[in-house]
């Protein structure tokens, strides 16, 4: 029995050893996710962002629209050819693109601005409960109007395509099987 209880508090003793171990010494922390991006230049935007902006991207800010069967002037370009689109049509779209475009930078470089100073004020310890909400106030309508913007152009891409062209879009993006 006393050999039965000895083997038992041996196998305790060395089966608990580890997590006693860890317990005293202690882990290190993970790393946290966003380790790294401390170095960006613009810590709330990624590189990738910056440059979408700067060249009036959509960054998907017309999902709604396109996923809803709304096509938009990039992506209708895109497949000039498979939806058959007609002199007239392509030349006004390719004046829709361009005026989204030409509107979406500005509005992105507004963005980008924005985003540098309220980068700034967290930056040089300057920002106050009062430059927060009015920073942050502005980025929110430039966002809206940004996305607004891309948004306005899906509707008027619906003015210049057909029924079937609609139709023959989604089929072509995959999100409907039927023309």
């Amino acid at each position: 029995m006393v050999v039965r209880n000895t083997f038992i508090a041996l196998l305790l003793a060395f089966s608990s050893a580890p997590a006693l171990a860890q317990h005293q010494h202690g882990h290190a922390p993970a790393a946290s996710p966003y380790a790294g991006l401390e170095t960006r230049a613009l810590k709330a935007l990624s590189d990738e962002q910056v440059a979408d902006l700067k060249a009036g991207r959509g960054m998907g800010y017309a999902l709604v629209a396109e996923l809803n069967g709304y096509p938009g002037p990039s992506h209708v370009l895109e497949l000039d050819e498979p939806l058959g689109l007609t002199d007239a049509q392509r030349s006004r779209m390719q004046a829709l693109f361009r005026a989204m475009k030409a509107e979406a930078i500005l509005i992105g470089e507004r963005l980008i601005a924005q985003e540098a100073d309220l980068d700034r004020q967290f930056a040089g310890r300057s920002v106050t409960p009062a430059s927060l909400t009015a920073a942050t106030a502005a980025i929110g309508t430039t966002q809206a109007a940004l996305r607004a913007a891309h948004l306005r152009y899906h509707l008027a891409t619906m003015e210049i395509l057909t029924q079937e062209q609609v139709g023959h879009y989604k089929v072509l993006r995959g999100y409907s099987r039927v023309k």
